[in-house]
């Protein structure tokens, strides 16, 4: 079965509920929201902070939210839900929705494996009818959800052109796994022994197939930098890597920032780095992240980006900046509400 826009929203199939009564059916006139995710999973569990802000929101309006846990790893299914539950008691003692917990698979294979869907966070949103009406990440909610309460979303000319564009991408990504998978499988072992020439040879062998991987280049990188230490080729490697993401060749502030680790994350020594280059290519690269996402603009990914532009002013000496872009970082920690303190923590530890 083929799982799309205006498909009849498949059954919940699962091992048993950790949070909430049993949804035995969908009932018509209320809408859902299926949120697959893990513990493992660092963006599923920033989203659920959010998601229960959205059930206390729209709770009234005929709302519900339903979370699967159906990626968790154990030993024993029962093992595997002893630790879940412990874990929901730490971290969201206050959970206002309800969680499914299935070990069979049946829930990705009814949902994810159905609707082509690769990873999690993955949402999918049941409308008044009993059909599907959106699928994607929980970050576009907030846009697609007050349109699927008012009925207006799923029959619209944005809606298809969502879910055609899901579905490209994603048939793209599963291309390109399909060509990375055999150079993962030699790069992970090589990594793990320290094997370093061996480790560049795969990633090298990786980038002849999908030369804009990113994950292969940034490996690229480091390997070259930090750990054969051969500057002479990595450096330009390193500077293309800057340009290109500066382009937005890969279209995300997310390839800067990873970029900006690359060269002053503090738990790396750059001492062996040329100085000039090192602290031109930051200057570079912070500019264009604070240009994209200002410290007075709003957004909690400020965390995340935030924090390496605060370490290369630093190492620059401009450490009354470094405070100040540090504070906006956990500032951004209760955007769009105040972020419960244990909740906080996740991301301080």
């Amino acid at each position: 079965m083929v799982l799309r826009i205006e498909s009849p929203a498949p059954p919940i199939k699962v091992k048993g509920w950790l949070r909430g009564k049993p949804l035995t059916n969908f009932q018509p006139g209320k809408v859902y929201l299926v949120e697959f995710w893990a513990t493992g999973c660092g963006p599923c569990v920033a989203a659920m902070h959010h998601l229960m802000q959205l059930q206390e929101k729209y709770q009234t309006s005929g709302f519900e939210v339903v979370g699967v846990a159906a990626s968790e790893e154990g030993p024993t299914a029962e093992e595997t839900r002893t630790s879940l539950d412990a874990w929901l008691i730490q971290r969201f003692p206050n959970l206002n929705y309800r969680i499914a917990f299935d070990y069979t698979g049946e829930m990705n294979r009814l949902w994810m494996k159905a609707s082509s869907s690769l990873g999690i966070p993955a949402s999918f949103l049941v409308d008044r009818d009993g059909r599907i009406a959106f699928i994607g990440h929980p970050a576009e909610l907030d846009d697609v959800l007050p349109k699927v309460m008012d009925g207006s979303w799923r029959s619209s000319d944005e809606a298809k052109a969502a879910d055609k564009g899901r579905i490209d991408r994603n048939q793209r990504t599963a291309r390109e796994l399909a060509l990375t998978e055999p150079t993962y499988a030699k790069l992970q072992p090589a990594l793990q022994a320290e094997n370093w020439k061996a480790a560049l040879s795969a990633v090298e062998g990786g980038l002849a197939l999908v030369p804009d991987n990113y994950g292969f280049r940034h490996t690229q990188a480091d390997l070259l930098l930090h750990k054969l230490r051969d500057i002479e080729t990595g450096l330009p490697v390193m500077r293309q890597l800057v340009e290109d993401a500066i382009d937005k060749k890969f279209e995300a502030v997310f390839w800067m920032v990873m970029a900006l680790k690359q060269l002053f994350d503090p738990s790396t020594n750059n001492s062996h780095l040329p100085h000039a280059e090192r602290f031109a290519m930051g200057k570079e690269l912070s500019e264009q992240i604070l240009a994209l996402s200002s410290p007075q603009s709003d957004g909690p990914l400020k965390f995340v980006w935030y924090v390496p532009v605060a370490q290369y002013h630093y190492e620059c000496g401009n450490k009354v900046r470094a405070i100040e872009l540090i504070d906006v970082a956990l500032k951004s920690l209760d955007f769009p509400e105040p972020m419960p303190d244990h909740i906080k923590q996740y991301y301080l530890v």
